[in-house]
């Protein structure tokens, strides 16, 4: 505070002082007269007057109590207040008990520094392509400067709102309908940095602008509502038919794989079979040669020493290996005798005799005869 503020201020508590002495002097007085002439006395003097004086002055306090309380004036936290002198702004009341010398002085501005919430009514706006709708917003501000707020703009809450409402419709009527929709964080910040540039001289912040609800006419919204309804046909038809096609496709490569599968199951079945087919070959072969070996050096032990051959060409080994070949070859067709005699189909069964199987019973009687 400036000296001559802090004069000028002295000097009007002062003579305020001095006017309310002036009159409490003069209430006093006026008290003591009417109190003289209601007692019925000669003269407006009375010899004793120190009741009335205790009485005035008692009076006099309490109107100066009772004006003193009209001057006091608090401000919460938060909030600041402006006070005029005369009709002029004289200083700014922060939080606090202060006194205003009434009816000299007066509150010009009471308003809160904390962010405040603006909320902007629904109004008609036009996109670029002449949709019409309907778009609402909520400003959040902040008054840095309670004078700039109070004496550069009329109405600071008025004109921020009429301010905001002619950003919101120049920047939807920038967009599409279609673009309007999807760019509401490119107009929150479009409005907030036109906001900001405005009243900054008017010593308010705007912190954040919030676009909440944007409507169409119900025409419009009908027909939006069909075309999403014919777009999600679209989209359901693809994707039947993709899934047909994915279904076709699966069920073709399926039929592939399980046709090379068989056919690899087949060609390791045929393989399989006739590895074993020529392993039992040979575990027979091997058989039917340990067999005839067995049987021929059994034959060639029971013809004795002096055996020389049963022709003049032949030999002992040579006549055991032929009687073993003959001794199992009459086994093996015993047992396909016996098979077919064992079958329900067999009507009619021949049995071996000597002229049908010459060599078989030759060969059998060789065996059996004594040496």
């Amino acid at each position: 505070m400036s000296y001559d503020h802090y004069h000028h201020r002295t000097s009007f508590r002062g003579w305020l002082k001095k006017v309310l002495f002036l009159l409490g002097c003069c209430c006093s007085r006026n008290t003591i007269e009417a109190s003289s002439y209601r007692r019925g006395s000669d003269s407006f003097y009375n010899p004793n007057p120190k009741p009335f004086r205790n009485k005035a002055l008692k009076t006099c306090i309490a109107a100066i109590a009772g004006y003193s309380l009209t001057c006091l004036t608090i401000v919460t936290s938060g909030d600041e207040c402006l006070i005029e002198r005369f009709g002029k702004y004289h200083r700014k009341l922060g939080p606090g008990w202060h006194i205003i010398y009434k009816p000299f002085e007066s509150v010009s501005f009471h308003v809160t520094t904390r962010e405040q919430v603006l909320d902007v009514p629904p109004q008609q706006c036009y996109t670029l392509d002449n949709a019409p709708i309907r778009a609402d917003a909520v400003v959040y501000m902040r008054i840095h400067d309670v004078v700039a707020a109070r004496y550069n703009v009329q109405d600071v809450m008025s004109a921020i709102l009429n301010l905001c409402l002619t950003q919101l419709r120049e920047e939807v009527g920038k967009l599409t309908l279609d673009e309007s929709f999807s760019s509401r964080e490119r107009i929150n910040k479009e409005l907030l940095k036109d906001l900001n540039t405005v009243t900054a001289t008017w010593g308010v912040e705007i912190t954040r602008v919030e676009l909440q609800n944007m409507e169409p006419s119900p025409d419009i919204l009908a027909a939006m509502e069909l075309q999403m309804a014919a777009e999600r046909k679209k989209r359901a038809a693809i994707l039947r038919s993709e899934g047909e096609r994915s279904t076709l496709v699966n069920e073709a490569e399926g039929r592939a794989a399980a046709t090379v599968a068989n056919a690899e199951a087949e060609k390791q079945t045929v393989l399989l079979r006739a590895q074993a087919e020529a392993e039992r070959h040979r575990m027979e072969a091997e058989g039917w040669r340990n067999a005839i070996s067995i049987l021929a050096r059994t034959l060639s032990d029971s013809y004795g020493d002096g055996y020389h051959g049963s022709d003049s060409g032949g030999s002992r080994e040579k006549d055991s290996v032929e009687g073993a070949i003959q001794f199992l070859s009459l086994v093996r067709y015993l047992e396909t005798q016996a098979k077919f005699a064992g079958s329900e189909g067999t009507k009619v069964l021949m049995l071996p005799s000597k002229n049908s199987l010459p060599l078989t019973y030759g060969g059998l009687q060789f065996l059996l005869d004594d040496e």
